[in-house]
């Protein structure tokens, strides 16, 4: 087949464009005057990283005993993390001030999803499917953050994630490249705002670089073997829309890649990230990362393992110690050469100089600002406005949702009817449990003045004690309509927090079983809200509820807006961004998929590549997710039969909502590529937008296709599109395909 082919490094050249604004000439100029100022040791300094007072990974030895407070004062830190207040900041500020250099600190805290007030997980967030708000939810975090003294976060985190036994897959945008490119840009954007040094954005931080989200067997840490087809076209794509949205830094992963730690892989952090995409922002490693290069059986010691870093791009040693302790020796030795320690420093001191620090280090630190931006009411107000727009609605039967408010009595069981910690999810900043609103005051606050709201936990989270299913039971006996609210803890997903199982805590289940027989003898329905930082197998209970509320863990605000969806204030219009599974033998789970030489159900018989117990379809598909209206999908137009060269196609068509009520939809526009000369995935989106029609509007609908959507990585590396027929799809799920059309590219 002949192809048209450019090779990876003519791609990069082309794409590299500005990757932002680019160096500023007066900025650089001030670098190059404040470097040749400093000593070895206070070079050193300016990429030595601690932590303050909240630790978030284990304490090196070498850290152990040191007085961090007296070397801020001698200039031998130059970033701070985990401090969160003014005061701090101020404080710790100080005593920069007192060194020789008088060089300030920089401030960074993991801001993943919300600062005071806390939004749905970023995976909740990408349900919505919806980059204005995604944007606006980081903006509000950067404002909150910034107000506090805050310069830098380590978010967004663009993991591919398709195991979700993975702990951290609550931290990124789901399975797909595509949608997971769009919604970095979208949070790099909001963090950053107008640009640094702006008194309310914070710097952001593309992590983890790269891979960490196909971690073996999907625990945390692990190694990662994958093809560089796979890392290129796919994993690495979202970190790509993250540089060219201006990311301010880059952080690179635990986990080794075919082999190489990350932390010391030239590959990643020079050759792609720096060369190729032209990025010129600050390297920082994950916690202690330089250091368990030697664990990994990459490095001989600490020394080996911080030579390796630096001399592979990382910039920042986050609380490894490998930089204070042996750096300016590696250096003396000749191991490390200064003018490498002079480009590491350089790109910290250049953000330093961008953030507007060297002209007022306290310029962020302003306690009536702090004060004043924690207290908006309008942020509150978009938490809410977020976490309904996160819930996907997967099943509704007869009609069941939305709730009516003539009902007179029901019923909310489950451990996490009452829950609040527990909506929040894991990485909390300054937020305050309290102030959560539960499920069951979101549905005391909706429901009609005549109604009875009964409460009825049965069972913690870990629901090991059965002697409250009594109470649950009585009390769906007695309702008009039950509503059970289950599903994982906090703390269940994050770092750290890998399972074996992904289904339900303790017998979760069987608390569902239980009220729903008591519900259906009395001939009532059953609601099934789900509360999960990441895709639970619950098959039994999807086949037997009436309706399904995939509530993702939802944030301060979360009570309220589960009972905006349930009561119908808010039309559901979140779809899946990750597959949910039918069972655990199904992971790792994805829908674009590569065919077999036996695929089904083109061949007969037990020959075929499928599972002899379960279908090999999932639970529910990536980009799945109902509303409370209908959309019809017609009149599917091409531009042309055939394209080539720099031509653009574009595909048309008319959605209408054939429904009574207002809603959105999120149409979606897949690709195939049936013959290359690999095997190319069953489909790929490639393109999606969310469109609010009233009842009876028809929109039409257009997605513009060039050559860039068409090509891929081959198997010598090369990217392009090759010449052949192309199969497009467009739909509402990746399942769920409404309309059909193929076109040509010429050679």
């Amino acid at each position: 087949m002949k192809r048209t082919l450019m090779s990876l490094a003519t791609l990069c050249a082309c794409v590299a464009m500005p990757l932002a604004e680019g160096a500023d000439p007066a900025i650089d100029a001030k670098v190059q005057a404040l470097l040749a100022r400093m000593t070895l040791e206070e070079k050193v300094g300016q990429l030595h990283q601690v932590a303050g007072p909240d630790m978030t990974g284990p304490t090196r030895p070498e850290g152990k005993n040191i007085d961090k407070r007296a070397d801020i004062a001698a200039g031998r830190i130059g970033t701070v993390l985990t401090v969160k207040s003014v005061a701090e900041t101020r404080a710790l500020q100080d005593l920069a001030m007192q060194s020789r250099l008088k060089i300030p600190l920089l401030f960074a805290v993991d801001v993943i999803h919300g600062y005071k007030n806390v939004f749905p997980i970023p995976l909740g967030e990408a349900a919505s499917w919806d980059m204005d708000a995604i944007e606006h939810s980081a903006r509000i975090a950067a404002t909150e953050a910034a107000a506090s003294g805050v310069h830098w976060t380590f978010a967004p985190m663009v993991d591919i994630a398709r195991d979700p036994r993975w702990g951290r897959v609550m931290e990124g945008a789901g399975e797909d490249p595509f949608l997971g490119a769009a919604i970095a840009r979208a949070r790099v954007h909001g963090f950053q705002g107008k640009g640094l040094g702006q008194l309310d954005s914070v710097m952001a931080t593309a992590k983890h670089f790269a891979g960490y989200g196909a971690a073996i067997a999907g625990r945390d840490y692990q190694a990662v073997d994958m093809s560089q087809q796979q890392l290129l076209e796919v994993y690495l794509l979202p970190f790509k829309a993250a540089a060219q949205a201006g990311a301010g830094a880059f952080m690179n992963s635990f986990n080794t890649l075919n082999g190489i730690p990350a932390t010391g892989n030239a590959m990643l952090q020079k050759d792609i990230l720096r060369q190729q995409w032209g990025f010129d922002g600050i390297v920082i490693s994950d916690w202690s990362s330089i250091a368990e290069m030697v664990p990994h059986g990459f490095a001989a010691d600490l020394a080996d393992a911080g030579a390796r870093a630096i001399n592979a791009g990382n910039d920042i040693d986050m609380e490894g110690y490998a930089y204070r302790t042996h750096l300016a020796n590696l250096v003396r030795a000749g191991k490390v050469s200064e003018k490498t320690v002079d480009a590491a420093v350089a790109h910290v001191l250049t953000k330093k100089f961008e953030l507007g620090l060297f002209d007022d280090p306290y310029r962020y630190s302003d306690a009536a600002r702090e004060k004043e931006v924690l207290s908006r009411p309008e942020h509150r107000a978009a938490t809410r406005d977020m976490a309904k727009r996160s819930m996907v609605l997967l099943k509704n039967e007869g009609n069941t949702l939305p709730l009516a408010r003539s009902a007179r009595n029901i019923a909310l069981v489950g451990p996490l009817a009452n829950a609040r910690r527990d909506l929040e999810g894991a990485w909390i900043v300054q937020s305050d449990a309290a102030h959560v609103v539960s499920p069951a005051d979101g549905v005391r606050n909706h429901a009609g003045k005549g109604t009875r709201l009964t409460v009825v936990p049965g069972c913690d989270v870990a629901c090991t004690d059965t002697r409250g299913f009594g109470a649950a039971v009585r009390a769906a006996r007695d309702a008009d309509v039950v509503l059970i609210a289950l599903g994982e803890s906090f703390d269940q997903t994050g770092e750290a927090r890998s399972q074996t199982s992904i289904s339900l805590p303790g017998r979760q289940a069987e608390l569902f079983a239980r009220v729903r027989a008591a519900a259906k003898a009395a001939g009532k329905p059953v609601v099934l809200v789900l509360f999960a930082g990441r895709p639970l197998v619950f098959s039994e209970l999807a086949s037997q509820a009436d309706a399904i509320v995939y509530a993702w863990l939802p944030g301060t605000e979360g009570g309220n807006a589960l009972a905006d969806v349930l009561f119908g204030d808010y039309n559901p219009s979140a779809k899946l961004p990750i597959t949910i599974p039918r069972s655990l033998g199904q992971v790792p789970i994805f829908y674009s998929y590569l065919s077999t030489g036996r695929p089904i159900p083109e061949t007969e018989g037990q020959y075929a590549s499928i599972y002899t117990d379960s279908p090999n379809t999932p639970l529910y598909a990536f980009g799945h997710g109902l509303s409370y209206t209908t959309f019809g999908y017609t009149n599917l137009t091409l531009s042309a039969p055939r394209m080539a060269g720099d031509d653009k196609l574009t595909v048309s068509f008319d959605l209408q909502n054939t429904g009574k009520r207002a809603g959105e939809e999120v149409v979606q526009l897949y690709l195939r590529d049936p013959v290359a000369s690999i095997a190319r995935p069953m489909k790929e989106l490639k393109g999606f937008r969310k469109l609010r029609l009233d009842p009876g509007e028809i929109r039409r609908v257009s997605f513009e296709i060039d050559q860039e959507l068409l090509s891929f990585y081959n198997d010598k590396l090369h990217w392009g599109a090759e010449p052949g027929r192309f199969e497009l799809m467009v739909g509402s799920a990746s399942d769920d395909i409404r309309l059909r059309g193929e076109f040509e590219l010429s050679k």
